[in-house]
């Protein structure tokens, strides 16, 4: 096949609004409703699919600026295609709306190319490993603590050995969840808390303490992941085997390398649906591999499905709920974990999803 038959012939995109099944919190911040933004690439008689969680802008942008640019170029070439948008966004700024707008449009590139291919997209790239593990994550500080109990029953019913609950700045409302999570969880399980930035650096370190009081191994986020020096000073004060995550809001290459160049994480997080897709991606991978950090992917489990698969560094993948639950709903051929671990989809090609538009039509907004 040529490169001109593999031409983009079409971009399209949409976006939907989805309820929350509850009200949801977290350390800085309340909602209750997620939008996913899908941005869909043809060529040579094939559809490549991708999405971002982001906001109804983000399909505006594609629309507007990176469709008409990908339009009529080779769909194979994801990498030229990349620093395509990349660069038409200069002025724009890269991080936030612009990175999102980017995921999606990268992510399905990459999908339509190993359907070119008629692949798996995980064979595409190369994958490094057949499975993935996966951590249970939700606990909102929106939950009551039997909401809390029950899902993390769930969670463990199901296999999962490793699970991740919010905890905000507070230290009294972090011991207490902390003490229902160990108890539902039980003494087996690996415990993780997320302050989603919402901490000072000292008041990082007092709910550390307590953390460590019941065996927590990871602390996401204590204080903003723009605050190098904070990540770094808790990092190097608090109580020995309690691990310091961020790198959920890395929306280049560059804000991974500034986390990993200033020692400020024990673990590097990313997300292929805000750090410029699947290429972002595997720059992350590619500096957490070379920093000798370990890489975990957040949110979007049915996105992270096949290119978590390629990832050099990976440790795990973040099952979160409210993610999981919408990507249940809106596309065929979801996940759906075996005791922790996410398997891939045999028989199917790219990422192996496709998007329900029957049934996303109930929560269609553009």
């Amino acid at each position: 096949m040529s490169k001109v038959d593999a031409a983009v012939s079409q971009v399209s995109v949409s976006a939907f609004r989805i309820p929350t099944d509850a009200p949801e919190a977290d350390g800085t911040l309340r909602w209750d409703a997620t939008t996913m933004v899908v941005c869909e690439i043809t060529a040579a008689g094939q559809t490549g699919l991708g999405y971002s969680y982001s906001d109804v802008a983000a399909a505006h942008l594609i629309a507007g600026v990176l469709a008409p640019l990908l339009e009529g170029s080779s769909s194979l070439d994801t990498g030229a295609r990349w620093r395509d948008m990349v660069d038409a966004i200069r002025n724009l700024g890269r991080a936030g709306l612009s990175a999102s707008a980017i995921s999606a449009c990268d992510t399905a590139l990459h999908d339509l190319r190993a359907k070119i291919l008629g692949v798996p997209l995980s064979k595409a790239l190369g994958a490094v490993r057949d499975d993935v593990l996966l951590y249970g994550s939700g606990g909102f500080l929106s939950y009551s603590d039997a909401r809390l109990t029950d899902q993390i029953a769930g969670w463990v019913d199901d296999g999962f050995g490793a699970i991740k609950i919010k905890v905000g700045s507070d230290p009294s409302v972090a011991q207490r969840r902390i003490g229902v999570a160990r108890e539902a969880a039980g003494d087996e399980q690996r415990l993780m808390i997320d302050a989603n930035g919402a901490c000072t650096p000292k008041g990082a370190l007092t709910i550390a303490s307590i953390a460590a009081d019941h065996c927590v191994t990871w602390f996401e986020e204590p204080v903003s992941s723009n605050d190098l020096v904070g990540l770094r000073s808790i990092r190097d004060r608090g109580p020995a085997g309690l691990e310091i995550a961020a790198g959920e809001y890395g929306y280049d290459a560059f804000h991974f390398r500034q986390l990993l160049e200033a020692g400020a994480v024990d673990v590097m997080q990313a997300d292929a649906t805000r750090c410029c897709g699947i290429t972002g991606l595997l720059q992350a991978d590619a500096l957490a591999w070379a920093h000798n950090v370990p890489l975990s992917l957040h949110t979007a489990p049915a996105l992270h499905r096949e290119p978590a698969r390629c990832c050099h560094a990976l440790r795990d993948v973040e099952w979160f709920h409210d993610h999981a639950r919408i990507e249940a709903m809106l596309f065929d051929g979801a996940p759906v974990p075996e005791q922790g671990m996410m398997s891939p989809e045999e028989g199917r090609t790219g990422l192996g999803l496709a998007l329900k538009r029957t049934d996303a039509l109930e929560w269609q907004i553009l």
